[in-house]
């Protein structure tokens, strides 16, 4: 793999010529700089702060309680280790739903306080308003529409959406007016595999899929889904990719052990006497070189 330092940073424009060119769209979700810094290195193209960590980092039943505030921290986080992915931040609920002006505002907040590169909102003609105003303030969108976490009341819980033909055409106007309000693409979540190709092939802005088959133009997961960190939850959308539950389950199973045992800190792991005739600076400086890293070379 090249190094992420000669790639460019991917913009909006680069997704719509991904579109033209049939090249699919890799969207993870990322909270913090640790996996922000593994997913952009390993080539994703997007990174989604998702109003999801209100689940998968704060424990909550629904994303209902995230506040913007809390989107720009999380944000501030990942977009600062970040070198090419293109980083999209959610806006939480109610943070776009009471004026124009106030979502306006709280998108900008999220780009200027947040690192965003663009902001992702729910809904479909209902905040065809809405994202028309906020990408005339030269703040990119991203839509999303189907199943929407911030409806969950109204949607009855998390279901798929779109079944029958009455309410596959309402999720299809839902996406073009998304698409002409100006969003530069469309995630579509809990849908039929048959409408969310069809809508696909409609839009000339990408969509990125979840739970919405293989005929999107990109796909998203939860990472914590995608590395089966949560045991308990497999939807069906989600393949996973590695099992770092169990895995992080057993090393600290391991650590513990080795504590108890006395195994651990061996003197590998520990400090010797420091010299008497060493400099108080001398020592701070060694001391400093024995928690750094020991070799900073590349390989």
């Amino acid at each position: 793999m090249s190094s992420m330092k000669s790639q460019k940073p991917v913009t909006v424009l680069d997704f719509q010529r991904m579109k033209r060119e049939q090249r699919k769209i890799t969207m993870l979700t990322a909270y913090d700089a640790t996996f922000a810094r593994l997913l952009d290195s390993a080539g994703t193209d997007v990174l989604l702060v998702g109003d999801s960590l209100g689940m998968v980092v704060q424990g909550k039943a629904n994303t209902l309680q995230v506040t913007v505030d809390q989107m720009i921290y999380h944000g501030v986080a990942v977009s600062s280790a970040v070198q090419r992915a293109h980083v999209t931040v959610d806006m939480p609920f109610m943070s776009y739903h009471i004026s124009v002006e106030d979502a306006v505002r709280n998108a900008g907040r999220l780009v200027t306080e947040g690192g965003a590169h663009s902001v992702k909102l729910e809904g479909g003609r209902e905040r065809a308003e809405t994202i028309r105003a906020i990408v005339a303030a030269q703040i990119p969108v991203l839509g999303h529409v189907g199943l929407t976490p911030q409806s969950f009341h109204t949607q009855g819980g998390f279901r798929v959406q779109g079944r029958g033909d009455e309410a596959a055409a309402q999720v299809l106007e839902d996406a073009l007016a998304v698409e002409e309000a100006g969003a530069w693409g469309v995630v579509l979540e809990g849908i039929p595999a048959p409408l969310a190709q069809q809508i696909s092939r409609e839009l000339k802005v990408p969509t990125i899929g979840i739970g919405a088959g293989n005929g999107c133009d990109g796909q998203v997961l939860v990472i914590y889904d995608l590395l089966g960190m949560d045991e308990d939850f497999q939807p069906r959308f989600v393949r996973r990719y590695a099992e770092l539950g169990r895995t992080i389950r057993k090393a600290v199973g391991g650590y513990i052990d080795d504590v108890r045992s006395g195994f651990f800190p061996s003197e590998e792991h520990s400090f010797g006497p420091s010299s008497a005739r060493r400099t108080k600076s001398a020592a701070s400086a060694s001391l400093s070189s024995e928690y750094g890293p020991k070799d900073t070379s590349a390989a």
